[in-house]
């Protein structure tokens, strides 16, 4: 049967930063206890960051078995170059725990396992950006040893957004290029979109304020409704109208094209670091 956790499980956060703080507080807003939720985290200034966001959870400045112990799983969420350090530093207090996660961009498990020590029940996620507000997607990827705490890695990606499992852990590679990276593609649209509004006349909040309502109404309606984006694109086209003579230059120009090589550009470069992080020094 698969583990699961309850609201009063300890969950431990190697690591503080934003990412860390938004499914720790994702956690507490959906019931958890503040003070089942630990982090490990070596700023001091960090902390007290933390203190005040999340009142009440137990906060650590290097690891320590009290931070582990009891635990329901572990959370890696420091940067990707400093993943080697933190995972030595706590390969001899982790044995115990269930579940280990890793949010670290590029970070694979084969290698995350070697800097534990052979501890082989992990689950690499790629979370993007809006988990901040609650708003994200993560995919995740569990190695044959985490499977049956599946549930598990679930239940704390999904304190900040959907959720979606791949089978191979490659297709990180290309989730990183699609939703990871993805949202600078839409605040790149949004940045051309504004530009085009202030060159035709509006003020800067009212170029913004068009362009936001735009892309926020365009998605709303997109999730509403059953078809895919084409039939929409479609729907608002009229043969000679604006619509058509605005995509027919962002046609001439590869706009299309353009962001398809680019989303498979990140995902290369995903593949290339995960090889650069592995690497022995």
């Amino acid at each position: 049967m698969a583990a699961r956790i309850t609201m009063a499980t300890p969950i431990t956060f190697i690591g503080g930063g934003n990412m860390a703080s938004a499914i720790a507080g994702g956690l507490i807003a959906k019931g958890a206890p503040a003070a089942s939720v630990r982090v490990i985290e070596p700023s001091a200034a960090q902390r007290t960051r933390l203190a005040s966001l999340h009142p009440d959870i137990e906060l650590h400045a290097e690891p320590a078995a009290a931070a582990f112990a009891g635990a329901g799983a572990a959370v890696f969420a420091v940067k990707p170059q400093q993943m080697r350090e933190a995972a030595t530093a706590a390969a001899a207090l982790i044995a115990e725990v269930p579940v280990v996660l890793t949010i670290a961009a590029g970070v694979r498990c084969t290698d995350l396992a070697r800097w534990l020590g052979g501890y082989a029940r992990i689950a690499r996620a790629m979370p993007n950006t809006p988990a901040l507000i609650g708003a994200g997607i993560s995919a995740y990827y569990a190695t044959p040893d985490s499977l049956d705490h599946a549930a598990v890695v679930e239940d704390i990606l999904r304190a900040c957004g959907d959720v979606l499992r791949v089978d191979d852990e490659r297709a990180l590679d290309a989730v990183t290029g699609i939703s990871g990276s993805g949202p600078a593609y839409v605040f790149y649209f949004l940045e051309a979109l504004e530009r085009a509004a202030r060159e035709l006349g509006f003020s800067a909040a009212d170029a913004r304020r068009l362009a936001y309502a735009t892309f926020d109404g365009s998605i709303r309606l997109a999730l509403a409704s059953g078809d895919d984006a084409g039939t929409l694109r479609e729907r608002v086209t009229s043969k000679g109208g604006t619509t058509a003579r605005a995509l027919g230059v962002l046609e001439s120009a590869g706009a299309g094209d353009a962001l398809v090589a680019a989303v498979k550009a990140a995902a290369t470069r995903a593949a290339e670091l995960g090889d650069e992080f592995g690497r022995d020094p």
